[in-house]
């Protein structure tokens, strides 16, 4: 089955989630998450270096759990930039007096 290649959205987002649990992990090393989350070190790498943008649902779920985050928390954070621009892009548009002809 061939994948469909992400919208540029879908990138951002899991950028944002990547630097998101970086942060979340602080000191701990990427190993000790990883092996309390019970995926590998290279999915958690990929995933914090935004390589897996879109990871599975469970996935997220255990590393959030590692980390103490709750699962709200996470999709408020990541989809707080889609909602500024989707915000701004329904402002209407205003024209200086003297660009109006």
């Amino acid at each position: 089955m061939v994948r469909s290649p992400l919208t540029p959205a879908e990138v951002e987002r899991g950028q944002r989630l990547g630097a998101l649990l970086r942060r979340a992990r602080g000191c701990r090393s990427m190993l000790d998450v990883a092996l309390a989350s019970h995926i590998s070190p290279e999915t958690l790498r990929k995933i914090e270096s935004g390589r897996v943008a879109t990871p599975a649902f469970p996935t997220i779920a255990a590393i959030a759990d590692t980390l103490g985050l709750s699962l709200d928390a996470v999709w408020a954070e990541i989809s707080q930039a889609e909602r500024i621009v989707e915000d701004q892009s329904a402002l209407p548009v205003t024209r200086h007096p003297s660009l109006v002809s």
